[in-house]
């Protein structure tokens, strides 16, 4: 199984990016899936989630400027980040709990940098 992050890039303050993650390979059932960021010098981080029944959890951060969905029809998540700030900036990895033929793991994609100037 592979995840494949993408859509990150420099942008304004104020401005907005939209971030995609898609998985391929042994899925059977793509179950919580979430993206996380990693500033310079920080802790990765969860930034939002969503279950398999569309559930989602946004940190506190991020709440009414974030929103994640997913496509079950092509095994991709999104984040769309809308009125960014210059503390977005840092590195977006995607993650997915994925049940495949022979066992249930889970799986990060390589990350995408999101840069937000001032």
């Amino acid at each position: 199984v592979q995840l494949q992050a993408s859509g990150g890039g420099l942008v304004q303050a104020g401005g907005s990016l939209r971030l995609s993650c898609a998985a391929s390979g042994d899925i059977l059932v793509i179950n919580s899936m979430g993206w996380f960021r990693q500033a310079p010098g920080k802790e990765r981080e969860l930034v939002a989630s969503i279950t398999s029944r569309g559930l989602t959890h946004y940190a506190d951060s991020v709440k009414g400027r974030f929103t994640i969905s997913r496509d079950d029809a092509t095994n991709t998540m999104y984040l769309q980040m809308n009125s960014l700030k210059p503390e977005d900036t840092a590195l977006y990895s995607c993650s997915a709990v994925i049940t495949g033929t022979t066992s249930m793991k889970t799986y990060w994609g390589q990350g995408t940098k999101v840069t937000v100037s001032s």
